[in-house]
């Protein structure tokens, strides 16, 4: 059996459907043309590549704090789905429930793109999450985790690392941004997103240029700790990327088949609760 057939949970990817679910005025970017992403595209995709089951991101492109359309694709999708949500800093923990009741795991910081001050008064919202049992996704790039990772440890939220941590790969494995990562794995409360490598990694060698941080990141955390994730549908990539590629780097990344079920469907059933 090979990655095609295998059974399979994507751990990262959006919806873009502004005829349907009209772009939030606030959002820091518009996507448009192949960047346009239905859910009906969406699964017809799901359906092709043997993906059972989705972890869908509200973006902040396009839709900001707007969820209707992740929501209403939870809805839709009948259990083939759950969410991560953008919501503001203060929302209630009320609200954060009624996000849950409808499917939504978790909810989104992007220091990558705002800087780390968008983590700056977050500590009500992850004491609210930590309560309910959801998880803070974070997506950092380079060394910002440094100044992130206290806030993360003394945090009891349960937290998701996006992309890798997004590394600096002219710097190595021993960037301290990196290093930072892997010493998180020690809390028992922080699983790392094995996606985005063609946000970090140069096109033309995703699978060179990415291979020790992946490796180094199963090492640490664990197959217990790890999912996988497409990024589909690729947003603001300056070179092609396509989804069938992606399913083969990963089978390179993760050759052992038994580890790569582990990652690609044992552990995100579990921590997000698929049935």
């Amino acid at each position: 059996m090979n990655i095609f057939d295998e059974p399979k949970i994507d751990c990262h990817n959006h919806l873009f459907d502004p005829a349907r679910f009209p772009y939030h005025p606030a959002a820091p970017y518009a996507p448009s043309g192949q960047e346009v992403a239905t859910l009906e595209q969406f699964s017809q995709l799901m359906d092709a590549y043997g993906v059972r089951h989705a972890l869908l991101v509200g973006p902040n492109s396009g839709y900001h704090t707007d969820n209707r359309c992740l929501l209403h694709a939870l809805a839709a999708g009948q259990g083939r789905l759950r969410g991560v949500a953008v919501v503001e800093p203060d929302i209630g923990i009320d609200q954060l429930a009624a996000l849950k009741e409808q499917g939504v795991v978790g909810v989104a910081f992007n220091p990558a793109l705002y800087g780390v001050e968008v983590m700056q008064g977050a500590q009500a919202c992850l004491g609210k999450l930590a309560e309910l049992g959801m998880f803070a996704q974070v997506q950092v790039c380079e060394d910002q985790l440094l100044r992130l990772q206290g806030l993360l440890e003394r945090n009891p939220v349960r937290v998701l690392i996006d992309h890798c941590g997004r590394p600096d790969v002219r710097a190595g494995l021993q960037q301290s941004g990196f290093q930072a990562l892997l010493k998180l794995a020690s809390c028992g409360r922080v699983s790392v997103k094995l996606s985005g490598m063609q946000k970090f990694a140069a096109s033309e060698d995703l699978l060179g240029q990415s291979r020790a941080y992946v490796h180094a990141l199963i090492a640490a955390f664990g197959a217990d700790a790890c999912v996988w994730g497409s990024d589909w549908p690729f947003i603001r990539q300056r070179s092609r990327v396509d989804y069938g590629p992606l399913l083969k780097l990963a089978e390179q990344l993760m050759p052992d088949p038994q580890l790569r079920r582990k990652i690609m469907w044992d552990t995100p059933r579990r921590l997000f609760g698929f049935s």
